[in-house]
């Protein structure tokens, strides 16, 4: 041993307890409102993530000055406390509740499980993902390339509409998630798929991971009263001010309100401050610089998507109602793909609707892995996950949201084994009909109220 090592062992530990002293008194004591654009808090702590060099890419920095402790251990299944210590604690919020808890029974088995089929670093996506993810994206270009060089034709519109719609299901999703590549550069590339195909990769980071936060959280869930006024998700009581008479007939639009999901999105004016409004409705903050540093290249994007697929087919036809037709054509295409398969993973009978209706009761916060479960339904298995990506497997893709979802269909087997044995819900269902068919008898349900009536025949609540 060299001389004096003892003594140089303890001057470093006495070093290191004076660092955490001056830490300690110069750390700030406020709310959650007082936190800065470069700052998140996490369990009450808050840490200033300006100069961390996040392994999984800056887009952290797209979440500063908010609240983010569920949305980290959503992202890090393998969460420790010396993951925290990487980064730099520069004091504690005062106001920091959270309505759901974490490192239950059932999330410790569950991972348990899981993490013995896809081990620790495998999560990201597999040859046999790339390879899908380059068919659909060459499949796109080369529709797009008939598209403005040739110009549209009706089978056209349809093709190249579905071919967006691959692209957001089986590409920008598992990259914006984080879970295409451990290579971050390789994320924001393959997420730019979203802006190709008329929507914002910022604007939906900004309300995708707030939703799989608060998964059919009514007031906190911006998928869940997104669609409103026009269509109900939520199950609300009959006195709820939500409801109008139009909404006993929405089971009879639901699909025709779907179809303009394109135009909504493509004509969405929140491109101009990438402020998306449902997650700033539910109090998600978005004045950081990250956000408006990306304005610009978000403008161009959609500039740039609407001359390709918007002004194209008039240079082609001219002033006509020809090719308003089929770029119309296209976009419903795009929107049915899409919107319908999304509207079916949350929806649909039986699914948890309120799934923190026991915090208002015991005060006690509910396990977020549980809720995750009985929010969501998985359907088919293999053939449907390649055309979607794997979003058939909702289940296992709101419970591991950073895995590819190339894996879901090998766990889903013992997630389902997991759930039976703590007693979670488990939404399957063998074919898309099914979860489509309970989809339509939900919408009815909470269109018409009928959950909330005692007597069905006399029609009093």
């Amino acid at each position: 041993m060299a001389p004096d090592a003892d003594k140089l062992r303890l001057r470093k530990a006495q070093l290191a307890d004076e660092k955490k002293d001056v830490d300690a008194t110069t750390q700030r004591i406020v709310t959650l409102k007082s936190l800065t654009g470069t700052e998140v808090c996490i369990d009450g702590g808050i840490y200033d993530i300006a100069d961390f060099d996040h392994p999984g890419g800056e887009q952290i920095l797209l979440f500063g000055g908010n609240d983010v402790t569920v949305q980290y251990k959503m992202i890090h299944p393998h969460h420790t406390s010396k993951h925290l210590e990487k980064m730099k604690r520069v004091g504690t919020v005062t106001d920091c509740e959270c309505e759901y808890k974490f490192d239950t029974p059932f999330e410790r088995e569950i991972k348990k499980e899981v993490f013995k089929i896809v081990r620790r670093g495998r999560e990201f996506g597999t040859p046999g993902y790339f390879a899908r993810a380059f068919f659909y994206i060459g499949f796109f270009f080369g529709l797009q390339y008939l598209w403005v060089m040739n110009g549209p034709t009706f089978w056209l519109a349809v093709l190249y509409g579905v071919s967006q719609a691959f692209i957001g299901l089986n590409v920008q999703h598992d990259a914006n998630h984080g879970a295409a590549s451990k290579k971050p550069w390789v994320n924001d590339i393959l997420g730019l798929g979203a802006d190709f195909i008329g929507g914002s990769k910022w604007l939906w980071l900004e309300q995708h991971w707030t939703h799989h936060t608060y998964t059919n959280h009514a007031e906190k869930d911006p998928d869940s009263f997104g669609a409103e006024p026009m269509l109900l998700f939520n199950d609300y009581p009959l006195d709820h001010p939500a409801r109008t008479w139009m909404h006993r007939f929405q089971v009879f639009y639901y699909i025709p309100v779907l179809a303009g999901y394109w135009l909504s999105s493509v004509f969405n004016p929140q491109v101009l401050d990438l402020k998306q409004r449902g997650a700033l409705g539910v109090g998600i903050r978005m004045d950081n610089d990250y956000i408006a540093s990306r304005r610009k290249y978000a403008l161009l994007l959609r500039l740039l998507y609407i001359y390709v697929n918007c002004v194209t087919p008039f240079q082609h036809y001219g002033l006509s109602w020809t090719p308003f037709f089929l770029i119309m054509l296209m976009g419903v295409s795009s929107s049915l793909t899409l919107a319908v398969l999304f509207s079916l993973s949350h929806n649909f009978e039986n699914s948890d609707r309120d799934p923190t209706a026991e915090v208002a009761k015991t005060g006690e916060p509910v396990c977020w892995f549980k809720s995750q479960v009985e929010t969501s339904s998985t359907y088919g298995s293999f053939v449907a996950g390649y055309l979607t990506g794997g979003l058939n497997f909702q289940v296992e893709h709101h419970l591991f949201p950073r895995m590819s979802s190339a894996w879901y269909p090998y766990i889903a087997p013992t997630v389902r084994e997991v759930c039976a044995k703590h007693g979670v819900n488990y939404a399957y269902y063998p074919w898309v009909w099914q979860n489509l068919w309970s989809t339509l008898k939900y919408i009815n349900d909470a269109g018409t109220g009928a959950h909330w009536v005692k007597d069905p025949l006399s029609g009093k609540s």
